[in-house]
């Protein structure tokens, strides 16, 4: 189990921390034969054998690291301006499928002990990892197709607020719920309902009203779904 933990943290980290908007440019412009697209899959492979930390990894590493390049590279030939959210969700899922795919093999194929202290660490940094940029991202094109642009355009608020506070309010309710403490979600949704919410209803802003709850309502199930699977593999 702990071995997809390292594996999930490594792309992770490559795909949303490690990476820069002018190689993603580069790589829809000119897809296989952009450079960035091997230096991700380098650097891919680098991430795993890093965190799992075991040289004998290294063959399972390569096939994670070209499944990765094959499903990205499939990715970015069936990209389409109209239909980015749909691939994105799409890509994701292909790789995740890959991640537990070979985990699997490999966990069935080994007996790996790893000691527990380091294991729940990690499992806490993956966890906490998924729930900033990860799930900021995955909210963001989910909810694409609702976005109030004409509402939006000029609300003078702070720049990127509203992506730090889903990624704190996400953080403060997967830690209520690995500690016990279910209540302070309710009562952290309750805070966000009476600051957020009341002044888009008095602003009679009704489409930018459901679109902040959809926000809301996606990025808390997410922080507690991340939380009970947190509980359930620590049990």
């Amino acid at each position: 189990m702990m071995i997809a933990v390292k594996v999930l943290l490594a792309y992770l980290l490559g795909n949303f921390l490690f990476t820069f908007p002018a190689w993603e440019k580069a790589k829809e412009k000119h897809k296989i034969a952009a450079w960035q697209l091997y230096v991700d899959a380098l650097l891919q492979f680098a991430l795993i054998m890093v965190l799992v930390y075991d040289l004998s990894f290294w063959n399972w590493a390569l096939v994670i690291t070209y499944g990765h390049l094959i499903l990205e590279t499939a990715q970015l030939y069936s990209l389409k301006e109209n239909s980015r959210r749909e691939n994105f969700l799409t890509g994701q899922a292909a790789h995740l499928l890959l991640i537990a795919g070979i985990c699997l093999i490999y966990w069935r194929n080994s007996l790996c002990l790893n000691d527990l202290n380091w294991n729940h660490l990690l499992l806490i940094v993956t966890a906490v990892f998924v729930l900033t940029t990860p799930a900021s991202s995955a909210i963001k094109i989910f909810i694409s197709r609702w976005s109030p642009q004409a509402v939006t355009a000029d609300t003078g608020s702070l720049q990127e607020a509203g992506k730090y506070i889903g990624i704190l309010e996400r953080l403060f309710v997967f830690f209520f719920i690995i500690s016990g403490h279910w209540e302070g979600v309710g009562f952290l949704l309750a805070a966000k309902s009476i600051f957020r919410f009341g002044d888009l209803k008095g602003a009679g802003e009704r489409t930018l009203t459901e679109y902040v709850l959809i926000g809301t309502l996606l990025s808390f199930g997410l922080a507690m779904l991340v939380g009970v699977v947190y509980l359930r593999i620590m049990v």
